[in-house]
């Protein structure tokens, strides 16, 4: 099942049609019923022998590391549907939503089969191989599945449908369709290229045709509720603001060492930009385009996926995003892209030009002009600024990077800001976090 970004017309009143009108949820479930398969009947033994004896010991290293993600993932997403069952408004969402927590165990198990048997990971139960891979986990990844926990028990609280779309956009959006579906096109495509790990080449084959159904019930289930619905889309835009700073940072190898995936032919980038463009077509089929979506853009515009794929790295190397592990880099390229990365994230003033000056206490000033066409940042000083924003630099990347709050930091006075209280009211929505 594919689920194009295009609209149609219904051929009879000229209407357009979303993709998803051309899909029903009893038809998902179908697809569910003839692409059912088995976990226990895949036979690992040649895997065990091509891991031992054509693999080298950094390879082995850094397909565990890849797969140890993927075994968690899958562990926690089975863990969390039961409220998205229950929030659904219709029976057959709820249905198919039943059918996805049974292939979501199933895909579990495939990994600690294939951790135990294959790798030699833990001891053969699930909380033996998780508790084994645990430390492979990024901060990232953390960062992301822990949010899919809270959202889970957010949705048994409030079965409201924003709350169900912003979970929806959570789960289908940004864990299956951002980080899992381009993670598996990768892990397939190079062991397919070397004829490598026959059934666990055939598992990940089967659980990527399971999640693209899973993700076209996202798309359909996000178009049928949020699509036309002001919260909804709200709520939508939301979770994507929140959790979008954390995509560089789930992929990203121990010690930045690139061998981990192009030792399989394949950059941190080509995978990051995969998983943009994928979350894009998603979002674009559900009627909710990310730049159409409510309150200030969720990534900086005017870059390609591309772009936004490498400054994405750079960003978090840099210290804007990801975990902090020190002070950020003082570096004048290192400053200038992250004053541009946060110019191409402002909101939008309504018309109201506004000149904030940033004084920093331990860097060259800097200036954030708004208003009257395209955000600006540049170096330098202004006489008479609307805004006047005393910090350290090191406060500054960290409220810019969610790691502060800005309310603290001006309680705190880590943030000074001196201007008039008409002006001082557009401050909060000028601190966002950038994506």
């Amino acid at each position: 099942m594919s689920l194009n970004d295009v609209q149609t017309s219904d051929g009879t009143s000229g209407t357009t049609t979303r993709p998803t009108d051309l899909i029903s949820y009893e038809d998902l479930y179908a697809r569910w019923e003839q692409g059912n398969w088995r976990v226990m009947e895949l036979d690992f033994s040649e895997d065990a022998r091509q891991w031992r004896e054509e693999m080298t010991e950094f390879e082995r290293t850094a397909a565990l590391w890849n797969y140890a993600l993927f075994f968690w993932g899958e562990d926690a997403v089975a863990d969390n549907l039961s409220p998205y069952i229950d929030a659904a408004p219709l029976e057959e969402q709820k249905y198919f939503l039943t059918t996805q927590q049974v292939d979501e165990a199933r895909h579990a198990i495939f990994f600690k089969r294939f951790m135990h048997e294959v790798c030699g990971i833990g001891d053969g139960t699930m909380a033996g191989g998780l508790g084994a891979i645990r430390p492979q986990l990024t901060w990232g990844f953390r960062r992301t599945f822990e949010r899919l926990d809270t959202i889970a028990d957010e949705l048994r609280a409030d079965r409201s449908l924003p709350k169900l779309s912003a979970a929806v956009t959570l789960y289908h959006m940004v864990v299956e369709a951002t980080l899992a579906q381009p993670g598996q096109h990768f892990i397939t495509n190079y062991l397919e290229q070397r004829d490598m790990l026959p059934a666990f080449r055939e598992g990940m084959e089967q659980i990527a045709r399971d999640e693209q159904r899973h993700i076209g019930f996202g798309v359909k289930l996000l178009a049928d509720i949020a699509a036309d619905d002001e919260r909804c889309r709200r709520a939508v835009a939301d979770v994507l603001r929140e959790v979008t700073p954390w995509g560089p940072a789930v992929l990203q190898p121990p010690g930045w060492d690139r061998n981990y995936t192009e030792a399989f032919g394949f950059t941190l980038e080509e995978i990051a930009e995969e998983s943009i463009d994928s979350l894009q077509t998603k979002l674009r089929s559900a009627g909710l385009p990310m730049d159409e979506l409510p309150g200030p853009p969720i990534v900086p515009v005017g870059l390609t996926n591309r772009e936004q794929a490498e400054r994405g790295y750079k960003l978090v190397q840099i210290g804007l995003l990801g975990e902090k592990l020190g002070p950020p880099s003082r570096e004048p390229e290192a400053i200038e892209l992250v004053m541009d990365t946060m110019r191409r994230q402002l909101p939008d003033t309504n018309g109201t030009s506004l000149t904030v000056q940033l004084a920093f206490s331990d860097v060259e000033p800097w200036l954030l002009r708004l208003g009257g066409g395209t955000p600006r940042a540049e170096r330098g000083s202004e006489p008479k600024p609307d805004v006047t924003l005393g910090c350290s630099w090191e406060d500054w990347v960290d409220v810019a990077g969610g790691r502060l709050d800005p309310r603290r930091a001006l309680l705190s006075r880590r943030l000074r800001p001196k201007a008039r209280m008409s002006v001082l009211r557009l401050l909060p929505s000028m601190l966002g976090r950038p994506g």
